[in-house]
């Protein structure tokens, strides 16, 4: 049978609606500000349509457009504003930053509380010893959703995640162990990749490679996420895995585009609203 589609535009549809509905019990407007302080067409768009998203669920939205040239110390002091703002919930830097930015450092800088993208080390490392309460990366949470989503089960199940940035990687295995999976994060370096990738019920895959997950080296039956954004040399947007072929062999899959950036998005929204619900709790603001 083919496999099923993931249908992330549906999802993350169903997941803006009930955070709509939270949002309007709400005695005040969770607010994210958004920093974009590069050129880089995508991030633009990025940074659009995530404000579009926010102000649709009634987040408030606000941008800080910062030229290029932007020195370190100016966007460190306006993170530095951002955090002592009580009316700033979340805050989003967005990458890539230009050369003269330290991603780690500026990442650093942003109040834990407010890392709306779940990229703070305080963050990762409250995941990395099981702890979701805290925000957690806005990809990998989508994946998890995705995954519950399509009925996959995922305790006992045996989870390849390809690739291991800090980003995505990492966070997404981390919460598949959370979740009783058995998992192996493969990468450059990993012997015999198909043949690990074909014990696996899953596969998350999230390496930045046009196609390069054969339908061939798939499980049958496997559950497939491909979080890869590529563009062929034809124009053509196509994820990390051979769509065509993997449709043969899994039991389900996620399109590239409408599988994981739409919920990458739905999951920022509900970290904003998360950050905005703990810290007024803590702080009594309102």
């Amino acid at each position: 049978m083919p496999a099923t589609l993931i249908d992330g535009k549906a999802l993350a549809a169903q997941t803006r609606l009930a955070l709509k509905a939270r949002v309007a019990t709400l005695p005040y407007a969770p607010h994210l500000v958004v920093v974009l302080a590069s050129e880089d067409p995508a991030s633009a768009i990025y940074v659009r349509n995530k404000g579009k998203a926010a102000e649709e669920v009634g987040i408030k939205s606000t941008q800080h457009t910062l030229t290029p040239g932007t020195s370190r110390e100016s966007l460190l002091g306006l993170i530095a504003q951002l955090n002592a703002d009580p009316d700033v919930d979340g805050i989003l830097v967005q990458l890539p930053l230009p050369a003269q930015h330290d991603a780690q450092e500026v990442i650093a800088a942003i109040d834990p509380a407010k890392d709306v993208d779940g990229f703070h080390p305080v963050n990762a490392g409250r995941l990395a010893r099981g702890d979701e309460r805290a925000l957690v990366s806005c990809t990998p949470l989508g994946v998890i959703r995705l995954l519950e989503h399509a009925g996959a089960a995922l305790a006992g199940a045996r989870a390849v995640v390809l690739g291991r940035s800090n980003i995505v990687g990492r966070p997404v295995a981390e919460l598949l162990l959370n979740r009783s999976a058995t998992v192996t994060v493969c990468h450059s370096r990993t012997v015999d990749l198909p043949a690990r990738i074909g014990e696996a019920d899953i596969v998350v895959a999230a390496i930045g490679k046009p196609e390069f997950v054969q339908g061939a080296w798939l499980r049958e039956g496997a559950t497939v996420i491909d979080v890869g954004i590529n563009k062929r040399a034809d124009g053509k947007v196509v994820g990390d895995v051979a769509f065509e072929s993997a449709c043969a062999r899994a039991r389900a899959i996620t399109p590239v585009p409408g599988g994981v950036g739409p919920m990458t998005i739905a999951c920022l929204l509900e970290n904003t609203v998360k950050a905005a619900q703990l810290r007024r709790s803590q702080t009594g603001a309102r």
